[in-house]
């Protein structure tokens, strides 16, 4: 599979939260979601980018509150990097109904 069609699964699962949170980027390498639920200021909620070798997924809420993802399987822990990034190369890799649940709690907890 190629990168592009990793970007595409990526970027599905953030696209429903754009009816919520303000799109900043949309390209066909970089989707970019700002957020303003939980501050004054505009930051980053969650973004997906296409670099040369793997597709980064950037869930910021989670970077200041870590139990969000409490439960996360070791494959998917495997794919962090740093606190709030997952990097996946192929389609395989990519336990999409599992991410789901980060992704949405990360957005639940702007507005508790």
């Amino acid at each position: 599979m190629s990168r592009e069609a990793v970007f595409d699964q990526l970027a599905a699962l953030l696209r429903p939260y754009a009816a919520h949170h303000e799109i900043k980027i949309d390209t066909p390498t970089h989707l970019y979601l700002e957020e303003r639920l939980s501050s004054a200021k505009p930051q980053l909620f969650a973004a997906v980018q296409a670099k040369a070798s793997y597709v980064a997924v950037h869930l910021f809420p989670v970077y200041t509150r870590p139990e969000l993802l409490q439960g996360l399987s070791p494959e998917l822990r495997a794919r962090m990097q740093g606190k709030s990034c997952f990097n996946f190369k192929s389609m395989e890799q990519i336990p999409s109904d599992e991410l789901r649940s980060p992704v949405k709690a990360a957005h639940d907890s702007l507005s508790a």
